[in-house]
């Protein structure tokens, strides 16, 4: 639906069947029972979803710029310098997080043991349209000196040119990081997304599959075990470029597979 219930005067920003109820009755004076409108609801196409987010703060505009003019131009760019177009982004795992779900019998909620103590690692990750992944796992605070970190594996990994997209984080508009890049003009170049639009980074969709595949066979019960579990499921994404290339293709902007 192109607008939400409060745009048309009714209570909340979500479309149930009642607010849709409401609505007929306001238009035509009929009330339809809940039943009916689902009814008429699934027979014009629509079905009841889980909404995307988007941020207030978002620039609509920006993000048009982005679809329709930088983003064709960063792929003709790369393409025209036989470079290579990565989306990079950092994640924060901690072992609090870890719960995922289970079966169990009615009324009666499994029990799973895990560490009572807290800890976390972090990761930053790249992917491509070509369905490759480099990664890094790591300890401390995500700043200038991990970004340079990151981007000195990059450069080891590539004969050709990087053109690396990536959010608006202040340790990738740092002064270091804007030196290393000074420094290493035809390796990579950083291309920054829109602010508050991290559903155009498809990277974001590695860190929500890692975080809902940990849980599975998560057992660890201390940093080094997270940070060890946290690297085989990048291990294992590496040798699956199918599922790699599938981020580019969910419910972000459709990126050309090139």
């Amino acid at each position: 639906m192109d607008h939400r219930p409060c745009d048309l005067g009714l209570a909340g920003q979500l479309w149930t069947r009642a607010g849709v109820g409401d609505l007929i009755a306001r238009l035509y004076r009929v009330r339809p029972t809940g039943q009916v409108v689902g009814k008429y609801l699934r027979r014009w196409g629509l079905s009841f979803q889980r909404p995307n987010k988007r941020a207030v703060e978002q620039d609509p505009e920006a993000v048009r710029v982005w679809r329709e003019e930088t983003w064709p131009a960063i792929r003709a760019k790369a393409k025209a310098e036989g470079g290579e177009v990565l989306f990079a982004d950092q994640v924060g795992i901690r072992s609090d997080h870890i719960t995922g779900r289970t079966w169990g019998a009615k009324g009666c909620t499994p029990v799973v043991r895990r560490s009572g103590n807290r800890f976390s690692v972090n990761a930053m990750s790249a992917i491509s349209t070509k369905g490759r992944m480099h990664f890094m796992v790591f300890t401390e605070t995500f700043d200038a000196d991990v970004m340079c970190r990151l981007l000195d594996r990059l450069i080891g990994h590539f004969a050709r040119k990087v053109h690396l997209v990536v959010d608006g984080h202040s340790a990738h508009r740092s002064r270091k990081v804007r030196a290393w890049l000074a420094d290493h003009p035809d390796r990579i170049e950083l291309h920054f997304l829109p602010s508050y639009s991290p559903e155009l980074n498809p990277d974001e969709l590695v860190n929500a599959d890692l975080k809902w595949s940990l849980p599975m066979d998560s057992r660890a019960r201390d940093q080094a075990q997270l940070a060890a579990e946290t690297r085989r499921f990048f291990h294992r994404r590496q040798r699956q470029p199918h599922i790699v290339r599938g981020y580019f293709g969910g419910p972000h902007v459709r990126y050309t597979l090139e």
